[in-house]
C-alpha cells in the first residue's frame, strides 16, 4: 500500500557529497537536491521548500480531469476503499505497478493510446495489465463518486485472456513428480516450505494467496479438516472452501506441524509469512520449474491440475466446483472436456429417440 507521508526531511548522499530534500507522495519517493554539503545551508533550503509547499492550496470541490492528479485518485482509493475490501493487498500491488508510469500525470492524460503505451512498458501478460488498469478505472470511478472528480475518462483494458488450460501430467515420471522432486532438491532455505506449498496446491486446488496466508488454527488435524477462510475474512467471488484433508496430504501436514507453532503460518520461512512464492521466471517456484524443465508453469497451474485430475477421474462437476470454491459454470468451462462422463446422459437420451 502507498506509505504515509512523513513529511520532507534531509538525506545526505555520500556518493554525491550533497544533501537531498526527500519526501513521499502517494507511495512514491521524491527528492530534490539542495546543491550543498553544508548541513546549515541544507536546512535553510529545507525550510524554504516546506514554506513554498505550504502556500499551495488544493482547490475545494470536484476538479476536472486536467486538474486532478492520477496519484491523488490512487491514494484516495487506497486509503478510503482498499481497507474495506477482502484483499487490500491486491489493490496495493496494482497501485505500486501503476504509480511509476502514471504518478506524475493528470487524469486527462488517460487515453486509449497512453493505456496501450502502459501495457507495452509493463511488458507483462494481458491478464496482469488488465487487472492493473482495472484498478486504475475503479480508482477514478471511486474519486468521482467521492466528489473529487467531475468526470471519468475511458480507461482501455487489454482483452480478457482465455482461461489457462495448462495442467501437469501425473504418475511416477510425470511433470508433477518432477516439479516436486526439483523443489525438494532446491536450496536448503526453501526445501522446507516449497514442497509443502506444491502438495497443498495439488491436493486442494487452493489459490496461491489462500495457501500463503493459511495458519495452523485453520487446520484441524484431529478432525481432518482444512478451512482456507481465515476468521473475519470477507467473502468474495474468489471462494475459499473448507475441505476434508486427503490422506496423502495429511502426512505432509503432520510433518510440517511438528516444525510450526500453534498460531503460525503453515507455509513459512523461519516462522515468517512468505509474501510471494514466485512464478516460472522468478522466486523459489521459478527455480524449481527451471530445474524440472517446465517453462510455462505458474502456481495457478497447480490449481488447474487439481481440477483436471478430478475431472479425468470422473468426479462430478458440481463436486469439483465445491472443492475448488468456484461457480459450476466456471468449472464446466474449464474441466468438462476432461470428464469422460460429461454429457454422456444427454448422448444416451439422444440415442433413445426415434
Amino acid at each position: 500500500m502507498p506509505r504515509k507521508n512523513r513529511g520532507a526531511y534531509l538525506n545526505y548522499v555520500s556518493k554525491r557529497n550533497v544533501y537531498y530534500i526527500q519526501w513521499y507522495e502517494f507511495g512514491c519517493k521524491r527528492q530534490r537536491s539542495t546543491g550543498t554539503a553544508d548541513r546549515g545551508e541544507a536546512e535553510k533550503a529545507l525550510a524554504a521548500f516546506i514554506t513554498e509547499r505550504g502556500r499551495v492550496v488544493t482547490p475545494a470541490g470536484p476538479r476536472g480531469p486536467g486538474e486532478y492528479p492520477i496519484a491523488d485518485a490512487l491514494s484516495l482509493y487506497a486509503e478510503e476503499h482498499a481497507p474495506t475490501t477482502a484483499d487490500p493487498a491486491r489493490i496495493g500491488y496494482a497501485i505500486e505497478a501503476l504509480l511509476p508510469y502514471w504518478g506524475n500525470s493528470m487524469v486527462s492524460a488517460i487515453t486509449q493510446e497512453t493505456c496501450r503505451a502502459y501495457v507495452r512498458e509493463r511488458n507483462r501478460s494481458d491478464g496482469t495489465t488488465r487487472k492493473e488498469l482495472g484498478a486504475l478505472r475503479a480508482a477514478l470511478n471511486f474519486a468521482h463518486r467521492y466528489g473529487r472528480l467531475t468526470n471519468v475518462p475511458y480507461v482501455f483494458l487489454p482483452a480478457k485472456p482465455d482461461g489457462k488450460q495448462r495442467w501437469l501430467t501425473r504418475g511416477t515420471g510425470g511433470e508433477a513428480a518432477k516439479l516436486l522432486h526439483a523443489a525438494i532438491r532446491t536450496r536448503s532455505d526453501t526445501r522446507l516450505y516449497l514442497p509443502l506449498f506444491i502438495v497443498i496446491a495439488l491436493y486442494t486446488g487452493a489459490r496461491k494467496e489462500a495457501i500463503l496466508s493459511l495458519r495452523w488454527p485453520q487446520v484441524d488435524l484431529d478432525r481432518g479438516r482444512i478451512d482456507f477462510n481465515p476468521p473475519g475474512r470477507k467473502r468474495t467471488s474468489k471462494g475459499r472452501p473448507a475441505l476434508p484433508i486427503p490422506d496423502r496430504l495429511m502426512t505432509f501436514l503432520r510433518l510440517a506441524r511438528r516444525r510450526g507453532t500453534d498460531l503460525g503460518y503453515v507455509v513459512h520461512r523461519d516462522g515468517q509469512r512468505i509474501k510471494d512464492i514466485g512464478d516460472a521466471r522468478s522466486g523459489s517456484f521459478g527455480r524449481a520449474c527451471k530445474a524440472a524443465g517446465l517453462t510455462d508453469v505458474t502456481p495457478h497451474t497447480l490449481r488447474h491440475t487439481c481440477g483436471t485430475w478430478m475431472a479425468q477421474d470422473g468426479v462430478d462437476l458440481w463436486q469439483i466446483a465445491g472443492w475448488l470454491g468456484q461457480s459450476h459454470a466456471r468449472t464446466t468451462e474449464l474441466y468438462a472436456h476432461h470428464s469422460p462422463e460429461f454429457l454422456s446422459a444427454a448422448r444416451r437420451a439422444a440415442d433413445r429417440r426415434r
